[in-house]
């Protein structure tokens, strides 16, 4: 519907100061006709005019045209300037909407990058296009993520997938027979769809902790004692060595089985990317109001340039992260998620290329829900 059509806001604008100008013209008439001309006449009578005489009615009509074309003059001019800007202002606000309600639509159509301009109407209408603005900032980054997921999600698929169609199409030719290094070579790629499965799944839920967590109270020297236990024969088996280190007993409320996982992972990526021979070392502290996790080794490394970017989805600093060692490249990105779900926050440091990665996980020992919890049985702060 265009602008001009339909009882529009200016035709209302117009229409509402109409109506005020009307109301005060014609309160000040009657106020004018009834209360005037007695106090007028009173006057008169008070300079020595006689009652009834010719001099007070000629000074009564007198005083009653002058009123009266004073009344219609000052309304006059003041119709006449509010009709004017109610007409400048009406115009900018009609404006300022449309242009929102186009962009509003353009945003529906898929046109995230599209922005609107501050009106400068005041305050409120400033307010309206910042929002619009920041929503539609959010929805392109929104669509941004997804596209790229879902290009992630393609090429990390394309690779086993493509494998497997070829082994069995060589196999179907007679290319290949199928013996026990084709099926091993089946096997893999099969485990690899189920493997990335099973991380995209673990994702989604890690990103939407905030309801599944279900926290208690922990020993974390125990739980970083399980972790290690449950990755100790791969670790044998590729010659790494594994070393726990526990500064004392510990206890936090979080949710144990997400904490284990977040452990996991840590151990399970130090792993795949350090060489037989090396060593990785998971540590346990108290730091303040916070029980820090700290997992080190020394294999590949990091270089500066990918640091900020390790904990994204599908992420892989060259061949330090590739797609050879097996991994999805989401599981730092679960890591993450599960981290802050808890409270807490995560950071990596790395020396560069073939100085050995550090990965500290800091937990609050109370978490939110706890800290208010606490904070009112004892009267303590709970701004942890």
């Amino acid at each position: 519907m265009s602008a001009s059509s339909g009882f529009g806001m200016r035709r209302r604008l117009l229409l509402a100061q109409t109506l005020v100008l009307l109301a005060g013209g014609v309160t000040t008439w009657v106020v004018a006709s009834v209360v005037g001309p007695p106090l007028f006449r009173e006057h008169l009578h008070r300079a020595g005019v006689a009652h009834d005489s010719n001099d007070q009615f000629h000074a009564e009509q007198a005083y009653q045209h002058a009123t009266a074309l004073s009344i219609a003059v000052a309304i006059t001019v003041a119709a006449l300037t509010a009709f004017i800007v109610t007409a400048i202002l009406s115009r900018r606000l009609q404006h300022s909407i449309t242009e929102v309600a186009a962009a509003a639509s353009a945003v529906a159509e898929g046109h995230y990058d599209i922005r609107v301009a501050s009106p400068r109407l005041g305050d409120e209408v400033d307010e309206l296009a910042t929002a619009f603005n920041r929503m539609a900032e959010r929805l392109q980054a929104v669509e941004s993520t997804r596209r790229q997921l879902f290009g992630d999600l393609a090429h990390e698929i394309r690779t086993p997938v493509a494998v497997l169609g070829a082994y069995l199409e060589a196999v179907e030719d007679g290319v290949k027979p199928l013996d026990q290094p084709t099926i091993v070579m089946l096997r893999e790629q099969a485990g690899r769809l189920v493997r990335f499965s099973a991380d995209a799944a673990a994702l989604a839920q890690a990103e939407e902790a905030q309801a599944a967590i279900t926290p208690g109270w922990v020993d974390a020297g125990e739980v970083a004692r399980t972790a290690s236990a449950a990755i100790a024969d791969r670790y044998a088996a590729k010659n790494v060595t594994l070393s726990t280190r526990i500064g004392g007993a510990v206890r936090l409320w979080a949710d144990r089985q997400r904490l284990a996982q977040v452990l996991g992972n840590l151990l399970d990526n130090a792993l795949r990317h350090t060489a037989a021979g090396g060593q990785v070392t998971l540590a346990v502290t108290q730091v303040a109001g916070e029980v820090v996790f700290t997992v080190a080794d020394d294999g590949d490394g990091i270089a500066a340039g990918h640091l900020p970017h390790i904990f994204e989805r599908f992420y892989r600093a060259d061949s330090a992260r590739d797609r050879g060692r097996g991994g999805s490249g989401i599981g730092l990105a679960i890591v993450k998620a599960l981290t802050e779900a808890h409270g807490g926050h995560i950071s990596v440091a790395s020396r560069g290329p073939g100085q050995g990665t550090t990965f500290i996980v800091a937990v609050p020992i109370l978490g939110p829900a706890a800290a208010r919890d606490y904070g009112q049985r004892v009267g303590a702060p709970t701004n942890w």
